[in-house]
């Protein structure tokens, strides 16, 4: 797999075949078995990435204790650059853009499911890094929710410049999403799907004819990849 500067790549393939442990690989929480991983094209050690790369897993992980700026200030709190006022008052610009503008004060359990998403991936973005590993961040939200922050995400990625890697079992969102898609199967290979649809991506693409056949070519060859 080679990720370039400012991609929006999506990862695929079936339960088991490995998407999150290679997050886990990248991110400096597992050492790999074999093979090399490149940062920035320079060969490094899980320890050297640790810290280097922002990671959201499949649950938000926010802290109950801590309301929604407090939850955001804890990258602050680990490699503490500038002062507390200074950090928060960046947070408490973050949270207008991500819409969470009256909801800094507020506790975890006080949020609905799109507002915690969205909580949890500003306090990713907050740690400053470059390259973003989002492990299914919108699977357990409702078609409409889960809608909405598409739409949130595209709009942030284009204006924030940064590298998504993204892991989703859903084709169509994969598709609308992304550069690029690399199909994992539970051998350990990939194959990469290209998408080659403008930006920007409205949702109503999901019903034209290119769309559907592209969504119905990725469709077999996962299914391809599985029984390989």
């Amino acid at each position: 797999m080679n990720i370039r500067r400012g991609e929006f790549i999506s990862v695929v393939g079936a339960s088991g075949c490995g998407k999150s442990t290679l997050f886990k690989i990248i991110a400096g929480l597992l050492e790999p078995g074999g093979g090399v991983l490149s940062l920035r094209g320079i060969p490094s050690s899980a320890r050297q990435r640790l810290g280097e790369v922002g990671y959201m897993p499949q649950q938000d992980l926010l802290l109950p204790w801590r309301t929604v700026l407090g939850n955001c200030l804890l990258p602050w709190e680990l490699n503490r650059s500038c002062s507390r006022e200074e950090a928060a008052g960046r947070i408490r610009d973050m949270l207008h853009r991500f819409g969470l503008a009256e909801a800094g004060n507020c506790y975890p359990h006080e949020l609905s499911g799109g507002m915690r998403q969205r909580a949890a991936m500003l306090r990713t973005l907050a740690a400053g890094n470059e390259l973003l590993l989002l492990d299914e961040p919108f699977g357990a939200l409702d078609a409409i929710t889960k809608r909405g922050l598409q739409r949130w995400l595209l709009e942030l990625w284009s204006e924030l410049n940064r590298t998504v890697l993204f892991i989703t079992h859903d084709l169509e969102e994969a598709l609308l999403l992304s550069d690029r898609i690399y199909l994992m199967n539970a051998g350990g290979g990939v194959e990469e799907f290209i998408t080659n649809l403008p930006r920007p991506r409205p949702h109503s693409l999901n019903y034209e004819p290119q769309f559907t056949a592209m969504r119905q070519e990725l469709e077999l060859k996962l299914n391809d990849s599985q029984l390989a």
